[in-house]
């Protein structure tokens, strides 16, 4: 079986024949850097915190929501023990607080279960992740792409890959998810979507991460 090295080469080799816009930007990023790991309960709270706030903002109030517990990172138990008036006293909203709790009883209760999520079809853990307060589809691609290493995620709502497609095919207008969808049929993509997204974002030189 091929390594995840090697299977992001064959990416590149297959995007490069298929599309010649990609082929350019492959030719001067390099290789893919994809690293997925497994941690991904962090990579979950993490993204709750971090929604619509600068790196510095979000890792000082991680930072203050980990000096809470008597733990390097808290499990979804210790989680629960807290207030949501503790929880925002670290500097999480309202909202964020409910969705942290959220997440953590999904967790609990058995509706996620990270250990059964590399035998599961990207549909069903999107549908499991966008059943949790605070998750939507976006966090639930970059889930897959930089955590799970899935190779045919097309993040067709994701600003960056508008504003990088748009950019990189000189078309007048932002594409619309419905427009990326097509191209990405047309341009033969699949089954590499994912690493077409990293590229596009290597072009802008703007790669999200969860």
């Amino acid at each position: 079986m091929p390594t995840y090295k090697q299977r992001l080469s064959a990416a590149s080799e297959h995007l490069s024949h298929n599309d010649s816009v990609l082929a350019t930007v492959i030719r001067r990023c390099g290789p893919a850097k994809l690293s997925p790991h497994t941690n991904y309960y962090y990579a979950l709270v993490d993204s709750i915190i971090s929604q619509q706030l600068s790196v510095k903002a979000a890792s000082t109030i991680e930072a203050r929501f980990r000096a809470l517990f008597n733990e390097p990172f808290p499990e979804p138990a210790s989680i629960l023990t807290k207030s949501i008036d503790e929880l925002r006293a670290v500097g999480l909203s309202n909202a964020k607080a409910h969705y942290i709790q959220d997440l953590a009883e999904h967790i609990l209760d058995g509706r996620l279960i990270f250990d059964q999520l590399d035998k599961q079809s990207d549909e069903v853990i999107i549908t499991k992740l966008i059943d949790i307060k605070g998750i939507g589809e976006w966090t639930a691609h970059m889930f897959l792409i930089f955590c799970m290493g899935r190779l045919d995620v097309l993040a067709s709502g994701d600003l960056g890959i508008r504003n990088g497609i748009k950019k990189l095919y000189d078309l007048e207008t932002l594409p619309t998810p419905q427009d990326i969808e097509n191209r990405a049929n047309a341009q033969g993509w699949h089954p590499y979507a994912s690493v077409a997204c990293w590229y596009i974002w290597a072009s802008l030189e703007n790669k999200p991460a969860i």
